[in-house]
């Protein structure tokens, strides 16, 4: 939504307020009324107020997140399944969509790795900030003497900006290898090598998308992700050697735990830069993102803007 279109809704509830509050003061019986419009007013100030925080370059773009579990096995992979199940529910809150452009499971439980595409507006504006290591304490369903275990997933988060640049990727840097597609494709899938994996050398970066069952889509999916990685990867490189040239750093960058999960002994999710915490993890892990969301907006504003204040950025 637009910044002008939003600002006449946020009109438009407010006065449906003033109208309500009218209406009390005469003696009318609104109270369930005005309640329901104040709290969608509240509601809707809350979000023009993010939207204040989303003014990146690339923050208005869609969002590829991955998501891959650390050491530890089939505990690992089941929290990186519970992280998909998160963002994807949280998406959905969003009104955002969603296609799952990778997935492969593992061997008893979970996944060993996932790539979602998120579409909608400023999907990746709000998605950036979760980029990093997430960390999960619980007593594990696979622990047959029931004892507490610490997990790790990491979560990557790029800008979608495929056709909206120009990534120069020479042929002699790509490998290309096909395999059977796995998973919720179906059977007609696994009868063709239809999916797809590129692996550029320069940069280490390995795609993956097995998604369609056309060869050509999945390829051409692929190359848009690889891109779109790419290009994220020369921004971060720039954005950290000119957070070097003041002697320090100023953002938690990709690699960095930003948030525990914990439930057991005790429920509780924190997250470690802005000290943001929610008791009710559950809702948390059901997609209810948008408290940690704006807090970290908030906090990397700040950053960005001590860092402009330096002549950083």
């Amino acid at each position: 939504m637009h910044s002008i279109e939003r600002a006449e809704k946020l009109q438009e509830k407010y006065d449906d307020v003033d109208v309500l509050l009218d209406l009390a003061r005469e003696g009318e019986d609104v109270g369930g009324d005005l309640h329901e419009a104040l709290t969608t007013l509240e509601t809707s100030a809350e979000e023009a107020e993010l939207e204040t925080l989303l003014t990146g370059e690339y923050d208005s773009a869609d969002a590829l997140v991955e998501i891959h579990p650390g050491a530890g096995g089939t505990e690992s992979q089941d929290w990186a399944q519970i992280l998909e199940r998160m963002y994807l529910r949280w998406a959905e809150r969003q009104g955002f969509s969603v296609e799952i452009l990778d997935r492969q499971p593992g061997e008893e439980a979970g996944i060993k790795s996932v790539t979602i595409a998120v579409r909608g507006d400023s999907a990746y504006g709000y998605l950036r900030v979760e980029r990093g290591v997430h960390r999960l304490v619980r007593i594990s369903p696979f622990d047959a003497q029931a004892r507490r275990h610490t997990s790790f997933a990491s979560v990557d988060v790029v800008p979608s900006v495929d056709g909206e640049i120009d990534v120069e990727i020479d042929d002699k840097d790509l490998r290309m290898d096909t395999f059977r597609a796995s998973g919720a494709g179906g059977q007609h899938v696994n009868r063709t090598n239809s999916a797809v994996r590129l692996t550029h050398g320069p940069s280490g970066i390995v795609v993956s998308c097995q998604n369609e069952r056309s060869f050509h889509r999945n390829r051409d999916i692929a190359m848009q992700v690889l891109r779109s990685k790419l290009f994220d990867l020369a921004r971060r490189e720039q954005e950290e050697k000119l957070s070097a040239e003041v002697g320090e750093k100023k953002k938690i960058e990709w690699g960095s735990q930003i948030r525990s999960y914990v439930l057991a002994p005790y429920r509780m999710v924190k997250d470690h830069r802005t000290s943001h915490e929610i008791g009710d993890a559950d809702r948390v892990l059901d997609g209810d993102l948008g408290g940690f969301i704006r807090a970290a907006l908030t906090w990397d504003r700040g950053l960005t803007e001590a860092a402009e204040a330096e002549g950083v950025r």
